[in-house]
């Protein structure tokens, strides 16, 4: 019994001491965490604002009617609403948002300060567009005539104001400014009248400029479709094809007929850069001014001064100096192939024309345009140098002798010198006649006499007039002596546009005057 009394007391010993360690081993742990608590702060959770849901009708200030997709959005919000058919929108906004956009194509936005309010309705007035400026036609165009389906021809020219304020076209050539005619506008449309050759050019006024066609004035005849666009200077546009060769020169022609026939010709040439002006001499007479480009070892040629179509060359070359190419028409075209030659002639032009035998003299009686019988027998003409010019008011090459031949006799007239010009026209009845001798009576302030021989037909002009032996060219042109002898008749006309053979003309022209006034 006292041995377990005594184990007790010992184990009631131990126990003791093993607490009081404990306790003194915990204690440092204690004060380390008293000395690094943090003390505790509460910190409430941020509000969260509260929405609400906006709405209204949007409608025009014009009729009152609703807006459709008006977007509608509260200012630094990207997420926009939309109205509805009837222009309701539904927006939700926050109590930050301030201010509300509203914004629909054409017509002017709003920004509106939000209050308290739920309803908003909000009418928008249109955008007030100014009126565009009036179509001013004056200034540099280029046309392109479209001459058959995949054959576009371009032309230049220029639209400004003559004396008077009277809008006139003028095309240009090369170095040839022409006046081809005067200009009619409306709200929608222009018309330029090509008087001289009783067309026009009758265009749909467009933002892209003018739609059209070229057309007889009397509405005869298939259309040719063209359009034009403003402030373009170009001919041809440059594709930046460097030319293959410089074929500057004079050529020998030969123009092809589908019938077999071959129809001698010259070339001339002036090119500079991938720039090309040239013209071909025919008996018959010139194509005037061509203007064009040069590609590689092809080249494109074209002009137009107001008639049915324009004159459009195209073809190559080789580099000894050999032509190939196609003049190419509205119902078809004319090859034609062509060598360098220097020396390239025609035929002399006063050896073609000429009376028949037993014909000594050349006599007509025809109206003027008054519809009074003119012959070679009026006192008007006797002892007088008279120059018979066969051409009509249709023909370039007839237009280009007259503007030779106008002022020529207004200063050469005093020297008992006249003139007549004999015209067969596209048209026989006497109103039409008038008309068109009458323009160009004005245009070239004709002094001389002008004749109706009758219609623009070869043939018919060698049977009107019997003494000739043939009839070739429009042109012709018959020198008679003071006695009424026929001393020279010249076949076509070199115009301007062929340099030096048009120098020879005048030359010529005035030697054999001045030879026969003298007799």
């Amino acid at each position: 019994m006292r041995n377990y009394l005594t184990l007790a007391i010992i184990f009631a010993g131990l126990a003791a001491q093993l607490k009081a360690q404990s306790a003194q081993q915990a204690q440092p742990t204690a004060q380390f965490a008293q000395a690094t608590a943090r003390p505790t702060r509460f910190t409430p959770a941020p509000a969260q604002p509260t929405t609400r849901t906006i709405s209204g009708q949007v409608t025009s200030q014009e009729n009152g009617s609703p807006l459709e997709g008006v977007a509608v959005w509260a200012k630094g919000d990207t997420l926009p609403s939309g109205t509805m058919a009837d222009g309701m929108y539904y927006l939700p906004i926050c109590d930050k948002d301030s201010i509300l956009v509203v914004s629909l194509d054409g017509f002017q936005p709003q920004e509106i300060r939000l209050t308290t309010a739920s309803d908003y309705n909000i009418v928008l007035r249109k955008v007030q567009t100014p009126p565009a400026p009036p179509f001013n036609p004056i200034g540099n165009w280029r046309a392109i005539f479209q001459l058959k389906p995949g054959v576009e021809v371009p032309v230049t020219f220029d639209i400004r104001a003559a004396d008077g304020g009277t809008l006139v076209a003028y095309f240009h050539n090369a170095e040839e400014r022409f006046e081809g005619g005067w200009i009619q506008q409306t709200s929608d449309s222009l018309f330029i009248f090509l008087d001289q050759f009783d067309n026009e050019l009758a265009f749909r006024i467009a933002d892209s400029g003018l739609t059209g066609v070229l057309r007889r004035q009397d509405g005869t005849g298939t259309p040719l479709p063209v359009t034009a666009q403003a402030g373009v200077n170009y001919r041809f546009r440059d594709e930046g094809i460097k030319p293959a060769g410089d074929i500057s020169g004079t050529y020998d022609i030969t123009f092809h007929s589908e019938n077999g026939k071959e129809e001698k010709a010259v070339g001339l040439f002036r090119q500079q850069g991938n720039t090309l002006r040239a013209t071909f001499l025919r008996v018959t007479g010139d194509s005037r001014y061509l203007e064009g480009i040069v590609e590689g070892n092809h080249f494109y040629l074209s002009s137009y001064i107001g008639g049915t179509a324009p004159g459009y060359y195209t073809g190559s070359f080789t580099s000894d100096g050999q032509l190939e190419g196609t003049v190419v028409g509205a119902h078809g075209g004319q090859a034609f192939t062509g060598i360098h030659n220097e020396k390239a002639a025609l035929p002399d032009a006063y050896t073609l024309t000429y009376l028949k035998p037993g014909y000594s003299s050349f006599n007509f009686n025809f109206p003027d345009a008054n519809g009074q019988s003119v012959t070679l027998q009026d006192t008007k003409f006797r002892n007088k140098v008279v120059i018979i010019t066969i051409g009509g008011t249709w023909c370039p090459n007839c237009v280009d002798e007259t503007s030779f031949l106008a002022p020529w006799y207004v200063a050469n007239k005093s020297r008992g010198i006249e003139i007549v010009s004999i015209q067969y026209e596209r048209q026989t009845d006497t109103a039409f006649v008038h008309k068109v001798l009458s323009r160009q009576r004005e245009k070239y302030n004709i002094g001389y006499t002008q004749v109706f021989g009758g219609l623009a037909d070869k043939q018919g002009v060698a049977n009107s007039l019997p003494s000739l032996n043939a009839f070739l060219a429009f042109p012709t042109t018959i020198f008679i002596d003071k006695k009424g002898k026929v001393a020279k008749i010249h076949t076509g006309y070199s115009g301007p546009a062929t340099g030096i053979y048009y120098q020879q003309f005048e030359k010529e022209f005035n030697d054999e005057v001045d030879e026969l006034v003298k007799k």
